[in-house]
């Protein structure tokens, strides 16, 4: 629940933090209620600060020119360097917000905005360090992606270079995230190194399994087409045609050649898992459960890739989820690779627990 618009700075306040994020992401919220803190409370802040800037980049009601505008705003009230405050960030963005009786739960986040900041304030120095830098690049280059196709009315990704170069801002800077919250503080440094060298590989993967399961829905709700229009192109499709009926077979074959695309992350994602430091609150099974989804997701579209083109969407089912769930409790490095295994040939839930 949002409170009124003030002139009053807003307080931290984690309960409402950490309860948004359980309404605006249910995968997410699986990674933060694993965790233990301090790490859970530092990925939930760091989250939801993303989570505003992707909102604002998706909203189809606002005119591109003023989500880059609002993008910027927000990139500078980040910015301790910068006079521009979260409040006046709060002022720009109200007259985009829905009626306080019509938000879902990412709108909620979005008039929150100053609460989250608040929030964020209050952690260690060192962990604003740590979190803020690739935030801000996350928002600068999501900015650079609306004004670059201002004229389209949403974003159309033109080829495999420019799919990998927004895959890295909205997700790569996220595995950057988390590797600067992790390698604080390690004295181990051939793991700080693995995993600075396979960070972009791990946010890239689940990116790139977002959107080839998810092409119904970012058309049709967001108006932005993450296919490449070359890769659509050779199979005749035109992009803004890409979820028609007439068409489906060629825009599956681009579907099947994006999560190929994914698929060649796994080994260094893998790699990232295997290296991560278990220490102050960090759990090996936060990261494991996205990563055996995902994997549960590309064998999903291996074998039904037309069903992300219709409302039906791409996903592994619930009982698959809890299974995950319960069996990466116990996990350790060396069954990361066991899950991955089992999981790209069968349901979880199906094969037994990994031994």
């Amino acid at each position: 629940m949002s409170r009124a618009l003030s002139d009053d700075p807003a307080s931290p306040d984690y309960a409402w933090c950490r309860e948004a994020v359980q309404r605006v992401s249910r995968t997410f919220a699986l990674t933060v209620d694993v965790l233990e803190e301090p790490m859970s409370r530092h990925i939930c802040l760091g989250y939801l600060l993303c989570r505003v800037a992707d909102t604002i980049e998706d909203a189809s009601h606002i005119d591109t020119d003023r989500q880059a505008e609002l993008l910027y705003i927000y990139d500078a009230a980040l910015d301790p360097g910068d006079p521009t405050t979260i409040a006046e960030f709060r002022t720009a963005v109200d007259a985009w917000l829905p009626p306080q009786g019509k938000r879902n739960a990412d709108w909620e986040v979005v008039a929150e905005a100053p609460t989250v900041v608040a929030t964020f304030d209050d952690l260690p120095a060192d962990v604003q360090e740590a979190v803020r830098p690739p935030v801000q690049e996350m928002i600068d280059g999501m900015a650079m992606f609306v004004e670059r196709y201002a004229d389209e009315g949403g974003l159309r990704i033109g080829d495999r270079e420019e799919l990998e170069e927004y895959c890295y801002y909205a997700a790569g800077t996220v595995g950057t995230l988390i590797t600067n919250l992790l390698a604080h503080g390690s004295a181990d440094e051939r793991r700080v190194r693995t995993m600075r060298n396979t960070a972009e590989e791990f946010g890239l993967l689940l990116q790139l399994v977002n959107v080839s399961k998810d092409v119904y829905d970012d058309y049709s709700e967001e108006n932005n087409v993450y296919l490449p229009a070359e890769w659509l192109e050779a199979e005749g499709v035109p992009q803004e045609a890409v979820v028609d009926p007439e068409h489906r077979d060629g825009s599956a074959r681009v579907v099947a050649r994006t999560a190929d695309l994914a698929r060649s992350c796994l080994d260094e994602a893998q790699a990232y898992l295997e290296a991560m430091p278990l220490r102050q609150g960090n759990t090996l099974s936060a990261w494991l459960v996205p990563y055996v989804l995902a994997v549960g997701t590309l064998r999903e579209l291996d074998e039904r890739p037309e069903d992300a083109l219709t409302d039906a969407g791409v996903k592994v089912s619930r009982q698959e989820v809890f299974a995950v769930l319960e069996a990466a409790s116990s996990a350790s490095r060396d069954t990361v690779a066991e899950f991955r295994d089992v999981v790209a040939r069968t349901p979880f839930h199906r094969a037994g627990d990994v031994e």
